[in-house]
């Protein structure tokens, strides 16, 4: 499995700007870039869908489990992968800090968001 580096992980960390396109069903075509928040936690890339199961591009990610990533400028091809349950702290930890002034910030750390975390790794 592909990792981040360092120098990246900075960038994506600062950055509030990453908008995510997974696959469409065909697999090779990227479905329409959606902005959304992003948190880097334990050397790893996370998101989640504010809708939570609800939400469309987390549907795509579920079922096509790649696609491609804007975040500081630079695109990235990669593969989607529900977070594992031991992260979700700090996870919730990385929100507080990063989007501490948002008033979206409480309902990002609900039980729908929260159970519909995804890691984002470099595609293999």
């Amino acid at each position: 499995m592909s990792t981040w580096n360092r120098a990246q992980l900075r960038s994506f960390a600062a950055a509030d700007d990453l908008h995510i396109s997974p696959y469409r069903e065909d697999g090779r075509t990227y479905g329409t870039p959606t902005w959304i928040w992003s948190v880097v936690a334990g050397g790893d890339l996370y998101v989640r869908p504010y809708n939570g199961p609800n939400s469309r591009w987390h549907q795509a990610v579920l079922s096509q489990k790649g696609g491609r990533i804007r975040v500081a400028g630079t695109e990235h091809e990669v593969a989607f992968a529900p977070a594992d349950n031991t992260v979700l702290d700090a996870v919730d930890d990385a929100y507080r800090v990063k989007y501490a002034s948002s008033p979206y910030l409480e309902p990002m750390l609900r039980s729908g968001p929260r159970s519909t975390t995804v890691r984002i790794t470099p595609a293999a």
